[in-house]
């Protein structure tokens, strides 16, 4: 499915035109185009469109609220509210509102997050060499809700702990696709589970939306457990990152960024399998087309910033899943480019465009996508 596709893309190349005149409201120019060195709140909204096989035409917008809950000095951290709303032309929905809340001084950080969606989603089976010949389209409810907690126990180190819950409805009606007649996939109907476990951070970074230099390691332990229908399902999930930045010189920075994800337990629900490829991490693959009960992959991206308003970027990485054996021949390639508009100097917050190319596999067209989103990939 194509990644979804806004309008401020449009608006951000003709930025000179635009700021020096007034071709656009008021309210526009404020949100996209004037700087602002204070450290007041602000408030922009995002216009979105896109389009796939499976959805027909997508169209919604997505609003984003960021703050400082201490305006004295320059240690708190930027916080913000993000909610994001979209219909298509088939009936399809996703509604989302999350937010990440520092209290002064970054003595505790909240965030919290609850989201529904009613999408289709092509499913490929289960592991790290799929086919796209056996494509199938599976239908996917899904509803989230999640909360965290971290407090600072020492300089750049927060513990605390994660909780929440989902409920999956699943279906496809192609009884002879391999989403129904493959023994590996689990747990087809979908399921509804709590879970709760800790949490453990390093931050360093001398910013959270736009680091120059610093390491940030962020973990989390999922402990499951499953209700209603599906009571009797009990498992885990586990995820590390580490980001390391390095300021080149003023205007290049270097970002390193390793991932692992792992779940845990004697079953493994298809829906809960980590998947190779999204926006952020392995961009290029379908999210899904690859996944078992572990991911391991890594990326680094060059970023230069050629104005205060623009940037470029370049980026490699690798990656792939693995049911228990990890193999080093088996790893995917990664690469791509983007460019990236800082609608908010002073937050560092920015609109981001990027390509990703994957692999070729064997008898098919090579693996690419292409992809807008608010803030940095990681």
């Amino acid at each position: 499915m194509k990644k979804l596709l806004t309008l401020l893309i449009l608006t951000a190349v003709f930025q000179p035109v635009f700021a020096q005149t007034n071709l656009l409201p008021k309210f526009v120019r404020k949100m996209f185009f004037e700087k602002d060195t204070s450290k007041k709140s602000s408030f922009v909204l995002l216009p979105v469109l896109s389009s796939a096989p499976e959805t027909g035409i997508e169209v919604g917008g997505a609003g984003l609220f960021s703050f400082y809950t201490d305006t004295i000095g320059h240690i708190t951290r930027v916080s913000n509210i993000f909610a994001y709303a979209t219909l298509t032309t088939k009936g399809q929905n996703r509604l989302s509102i999350s937010t990440s809340y520092w209290v002064p001084k970054n003595d505790v950080h909240y965030t919290a997050a609850i989201g529904y969606i009613n999408f289709p989603a092509d499913f490929y089976g289960i592991g790290n060499n799929t086919r796209k010949a056996d494509v199938d389209l599976v239908d996917e409810k899904r509803f989230k809700v999640n909360f965290e907690a971290d407090k600072l126990l020492a300089k750049n180190l927060y513990i605390g702990y994660v909780a929440g819950g989902f409920n999956y409805k699943e279906g496809d009606n192609n009884a002879t696709g391999i989403f129904n007649t493959s023994p590996s996939v689990e747990d087809r109907n979908g399921g509804a589970s709590l879970f709760i476990g800790p949490s453990f951070t390093y931050d360093s970074r001398n910013n959270n939306t736009y680091t120059t230099k610093g390491i940030i390691i962020y973990a989390y332990y999922n402990q499951m457990q499953g209700i209603l229908s599906n009571n009797s399902y009990q498992g885990g999930f586990f995820n590390i990152e580490y980001s390391q930045f390095f300021l080149l010189n003023k205007k290049i920075v270097l970002g390193l960024d390793v991932q692992e994800q792992s779940l845990a337990g004697g079953r493994s629900p298809f829906y809960l399998l980590p998947a190779l490829g999204n926006d952020e991490m392995m961009r290029g693959y379908y999210n899904g087309r690859y996944r078992d009960r572990n991911l391991i992959a890594g990326q680094a991206e060059l970023r230069y910033r050629l104005s205060e308003r623009i940037g470029v970027v370049g980026f490699v990485g690798t990656g792939e899943v693995f049911h228990s054996n990890f193999s080093l021949p088996q790893l995917k390639p990664d690469y791509g480019t983007g460019v990236r508009y800082f609608f908010d100097i002073e937050k560092g917050l920015s609109v981001r465009l990027d390509y990703g190319v994957g692999q070729k596999p064997m008898g098919e067209s090579r693996e690419s996508g292409f992809y807008i989103g608010l803030g940095q990939s990681f």
